[in-house]
C-alpha cells in the first residue's frame, strides 16, 4: 500500500469503489495494544478499518526503546502484511529511534514538550535545546520530528507550539495538530489550523470535556476557593471539538495525510475495538459529508 505524504495533496486518480475519505490515511494510535506484535496489531486494526498506525516504543510496549533497532523493521514489515502503513512513532529523541525509523520507513517521531518545576520559559529553552540538538539527526536519517501540543503540564496549544519550532527548518520539524487539546485549550479549530498548515504533518482526532471534581473527604463543609476540574476524554460526538469544524477544516485546505485516532476514552462505553470503531465511522460520514474544496 503507498502512503501519500503528509499533508500532500492526493492523486486524482482512485482505484473502483475508493471513495475521496481516502484522500486520508486513516490511522490509529496504537497505545492501547501496546503488547501486541506487528502481526496482531496490523489485524487488529485492519478489521477495525484503519490503514495506517502510530506505534508506541515505550518500556511497557513490544517495541522498547531498548530495543527499538532490533524490532521495530520487523514489526512494522508485519504490519504492511496486513496492508497497514506505519505513520509514527510515540518516542524518545535518540539515535538508535532515529536510524530504526529509517530502516523501517516510518516518517515521523511524535513527542510532546513538558512544562517543569523550573517554570515554563526554562522548559521550553530546555526541549528547543533537545530539538536543535536532534537536527542532524533529523536530517541524516530523514525522519522527521512532530511536536503535539497537550493540555496540562505541557506546552498546551498550537500557537506555543509553532512558537516553540519558529526557526527550526520546516523539513524536519513539524507539528501534530490535536482536535481534543485545541478544544480543552478553548481554541478555535479554523483559526488553528489555519496557522498550522505550513507545519502541519499529522492531525490527532479524539475529544474531551472537563468534568468538575467532587470535594475532597473531609472538605465538603470546609469550602474551596475555587472548583476543580479535570479533563474527560469521551467518544467523538460527545466532547468540546467540533468535529464536522475539523474535518470542513481539512477538505477546505485539501489535506491528504493521516488522520490518527488516538483511542482514548476515559470510561468507553463497551470495548474499545467497537467504541474506537464509532468514532472512525463517524469521523468518515463527517469527512465525506463536508463541503469539497473550491
Amino acid at each position: 500500500m503507498t502512503q501519500h505524504g503528509h499533508g500532500a495533496v492526493a492523486p486524482a486518480e482512485h482505484q473502483a469503489g475508493v471513495l475521496s475519505r481516502d484522500r486520508v490515511t486513516w490511522s490509529v494510535f496504537a497505545k492501547p495494544w501496546a503488547d501486541l506484535s506487528g502481526a496482531q496489531l496490523g489485524s487488529l486494526v485492519s478489521d477495525i478499518g484503519f490503514a495506517g498506525v502510530e506505534i508506541p516504543v515505550r518500556p511497557n510496549s513490544f517495541v522498547t526503546p531498548q530495543r527499538v533497532e532490533a524490532r521495530l523493521p520487523e514489526f512494522v514489515a508485519q504490519l504492511n502484511d496486513s496492508g497497514v502503513v506505519p505513520i509514527s512513532v510515540a518516542a524518545d529523541l535518540t539515535e538508535p529511534t532515529f536510524a530504526a525509523c529509517q530502516a523501517s520507513g516510518v516518517p515521523t517521531i511524535r513527542v510532546m514538550a513538558p512544562i517543569e518545576a523550573d517554570g515554563y520559559i526554562a522548559s521550553v529553552a530546555r526541549f528547543r535545546a533537545q530539538l536543535q540538538q536532534s537536527a542532524r539527526w533529523a536530517r541524516q536519517y530523514g525522519v522527521k520530528v512532530g511536536v503535539q501540543p497537550h493540555h496540562g503540564r505541557y506546552v498546551a496549544s498550537t500557537a506555543q507550539v509553532l512558537d516553540l519550532l519558529d526557526g527550526l527548518p520546516h523539513a524536519d520539524f513539524t507539528l501534530i495538530w490535536d482536535a481534543a487539546h485545541d478544544a480543552l485549550a478553548g481554541d478555535d479549530p479554523t483559526l488553528t489550523l489555519e496557522i498550522a498548515a505550513p507545519r502541519l504533518d499529522i492531525v490527532n482526532l479524539k475529544n474531551a470535556v472537563y468534568r468538575q471534581l467532587p470535594p475532597e473527604p473531609g472538605h465538603e463543609s470546609a469550602g474551596r476557593t475555587r472548583t476543580q476540574w479535570r479533563s474527560w476524554f469521551v467518544e467523538g460526538a460527545d466532547g468540546l471539538s467540533d468535529w464536522s469544524t475539523v474535518m470542513t477544516q481539512l477538505r477546505a485546505r485539501n489535506y491528504a495525510g493521516p488522520v490518527c485516532l488516538s483511542a482514548q476514552y476515559t470510561e468507553p462505553d463497551g470495548p474499545l475495538t467497537e467504541v474506537v470503531a464509532r468514532d472512525l465511522a463517524l469521523a468518515r460520514r463527517l469527512y465525506e459529508s463536508a463541503a469539497a474544496p473550491a
